[in-house]
């Protein structure tokens, strides 16, 4: 089984940005501990990051007949991209949402996913280990 871990625009500033709301736990962390988790689980897990609406559709469509899940966290972008949810909706791969803050106790444009309605799980306010949360629930719930 291979999982494809999306992360959106910002991430890669993970560790120094907004820690009192992100951490302080870095994405390069956060993809070593997915690596860790994926092992354990003996799935192949690849982590992919770009801060562009477009490449992030890239990265979907490309994903289509080579894996079977996909972890999103599209940042920004999960509360305003059409593009994305219409590029996850066409590949039809199954996906989970994650977000380190709780997006429903944030500012009022943030309480809204454009991607949760197709999502087979969205989880969000856990931080860091919210990424590896999902990995397992989206490993789980593909074998079940």
């Amino acid at each position: 089984m291979k999982i494809l871990v999306i992360s959106g625009p910002n991430l890669n500033l993970l560790g120094t940005r907004e820690p009192h709301i992100y951490g302080t736990t870095t994405l390069a962390e956060i993809e070593r501990d997915l690596a860790v988790v994926g092992a354990e689980l003996g799935v192949q897990v690849e982590c992919r990051q770009s801060n562009h609406e477009g490449a992030i559709i890239d990265m979907i469509q490309g994903a289509k007949g080579s894996v079977d899940g996909i972890v999103i966290n599209a940042g920004a972008y999960s509360h305003t991209s059409l593009a994305i949810r219409d590029a996850l909706a066409a590949v039809a791969i199954p996906y989970a949402e994650v977000h380190l803050s709780n997006i429903f106790a944030r500012e009022p444009q943030r309480r809204h996913s454009t991607l949760a309605a197709g999502a087979r799980a969205l989880l969000c306010g856990f931080g860091a280990p919210g990424y590896t949360l999902a990995l397992r629930g989206l490993v789980a719930a593909l074998r079940a």
